[in-house]
């Protein structure tokens, strides 16, 4: 339905972001398309300057053509005419010089200078490996299949090419990662077959394919890639060498085969299984990887009829609290244990944009807080970009501050600065709690404000695929909505942790996903939520 019509626009935006590192640079990516249009008025005004160039020199040709076609018919009658004599002599001597000039001038000055000028922000090889992996990252996500990503019917710069899908192989390869080395360089061999032109000649993609296929345990088929390749190039020395390999392992499994007895039989189809089922499975797995996938593709949510019959929406005064008596909040149960509450229209559009200004210019690619040592450091996991704002820096932030202690009923005092996060295509945030656990170096010790005892995380943007909210040890799914805002405690009354708001950000599929949070702590909490010693309540 309309969702893999929208999956499909994935392509549009890598036309240009396949030299990009995708997630949480929506703000700078914007820059370079605009960065990109100007190199392209550039060169036009480049290809109009050679083609005045070239209309000179063809009016200069043409008008020679004729004079020599005339006077080459009678040399002698011609050169007796002193005004041809003397127009031949300078011609010769300044005219001609003067069109070696104009010929030998170059008219790619500005052009290049500007691309010079443009070049020191362009992305570099890193960006287009990340722009690749978090391609590849949607693909296992969303379940997407190369053909639905290559060959979609799309908007800009139209489908991938032979080129694009090598590419994508290639990189793969070059992190050992054979499964999607095989998937896309089997996109790319069924483009060529289908007919498209490529430099990527066939020979080097099968090298790639049959190999990448070898290392994933399916000896057969690499040996079927192998023969063809042969075919196509039968002097090839490694596909010689691997054939004869092929074709001894092969022999070699089939008699091990035949030797081993039903019980053995049925343990290596066993093993065969499980293999298959954990192809695409990228090295730092999460043993809730395929719980966290699921949920974010809009499957498995754990929420029966029943309990979902004790869901409300409700208008919320907050304890009858002055600014919300006459307009209460609209407040939605989003779940139950643990409690998510969605808050509608808390922030309005002007707000939004006001934000969004306060942050570009300082987003920065987000940290985490290493479990170890305690310092902050970059992590695969975490791909988007994100800001501090602090409250006296305009009255928007203070202003959101307050709204969020009046709705919550929690002192913002002793919380954390508003953060802004910006999550571009692909851009995610793997499975992980909000508060610190027993077993880790004290994060927030620093702020002496004690736990992170709460989180409140507006939605800034609707996401028009993929970017939701998932609580994994729950299996509940939340959707960005504009101008919203959900909530929920990370700590029991009693102050120990709750496990199951154990949470991730899904992968952006379509589209730029701008949220805020505000992570509240404990100090300053305790005539407001009273602490119990019953840990479960």
């Amino acid at each position: 339905g309309s969702f893999y019509m929208e999956i499909t626009l994935i392509t549009t935006i890598l036309s240009w972001s396949q030299t990009l590192t995708l997630g949480g640079e929506m703000c700078q990516m914007t820059d370079l398309l605009y960065t990109e249009k100007d190199l392209v008025t550039s060169l036009k005004d480049y290809i109009r300057a050679e083609e005045s160039k070239l209309e000179q020199v063809k009016k200069w040709a043409q008008k020679l053509d004729v004079l020599s076609a005339t006077a080459t018919q009678d040399p002698e009658g011609f050169l007796g005419h002193p005004v041809n004599a003397f127009k031949l002599m300078k011609r010769l001597n300044t005219e001609w010089g003067e069109l070696e000039s104009l010929v030998l001038k170059d008219m790619s000055d500005g052009f290049i200078s500007n691309l010079t000028i443009q070049r020191q922000y362009f992305p570099n090889d890193d960006d287009q490996t990340g722009a690749a992996k978090a391609l590849m990252r949607l693909q296992d996500t969303y379940r997407l299949d190369t053909q639905t990503i290559s060959t979609g019917e799309l908007p800009g710069e139209g489908p991938m090419t032979v080129e694009d899908c090598f590419e994508l192989g290639k990189i793969a390869y070059s992190d050992a990662d054979y499964y999607h080395t095989e998937l896309w360089m089997e996109q790319a061999l069924k483009q060529l077959d289908g007919g498209e032109e490529s430099t990527v000649d066939m020979v080097t993609i099968l090298d790639y394919l049959s190999y990448s296929i070898y290392q994933q345990g399916e000896l057969e088929r690499a040996l079927d890639y192998t023969k063809r390749l042969l075919k196509l190039d039968s002097a090839h020395q490694r596909a010689n060498g691997n054939l004869k390999y092929f074709e001894y392992q092969l022999a070699k499994q089939k008699k091990v085969e035949a030797e081993e007895g039903l019980k053995e039989k049925e343990k290596r189809e066993r093993e065969k299984r499980e293999a298959s089922e954990k192809k695409g499975r990228p090295a730092d797995y999460l043993p809730e990887r395929r719980k966290y996938e699921q949920l974010c593709r809009g499957e498995g949510i754990k929420m029966t009829p029943r309990r979902q019959s004790r869901m409300f929406c409700r208008y919320s005064d907050n304890n009858r609290h002055p600014l919300y008596v006459l307009g209460p909040v609209k407040q939605e149960d989003e779940w139950d244990r643990p409690r998510i509450i969605r808050y509608h229209d808390v922030l309005s559009n002007s707000e939004i944009e006001k934000v969004k200004e306060l942050a570009k210019p300082r987003l920065r690619r987000a940290t985490i807080s290493n479990p170890i040592t305690g310092v902050l450091e970059t992590a695969h996991y975490r791909i988007s970009k994100s800001a501090w704002l602090t409250a006296y820096e305009d009255p928007v932030v203070d202003k959101i501050n307050q709204r969020i202690e009046d709705i919550t009923g929690l002192n913002v005092k002793t919380a954390e600065e508003l953060q802004v996060a910006n999550y571009g295509v692909g851009g995610q945030y793997e499975p992980h709690f909000d508060f610190g656990r027993k077993d880790e170096p004290d994060a927030f010790k620093e702020l002496g404000t004690g736990n992170r005892i709460a989180t409140w995380l507006i939605y800034m943007s609707d996401v028009p695929s993929g970017g939701a909210t998932v609580f994994t040890d729950v299996g509940a799914a939340v959707w960005p909505k504009k101008g919203s805002a959900v909530f929920w405690y990370n700590l029991f009354p009693s102050g120990e942790g709750d496990y199951s708001t154990r949470h991730a950000a899904c992968p952006v599929l379509v589209g730029n996903k701008w949220v805020s949070n505000k992570w509240i702590h404990e100090r300053g909490q305790e005539f407001r939520r009273r602490c119990t010693l019953d840990e479960s309540d």
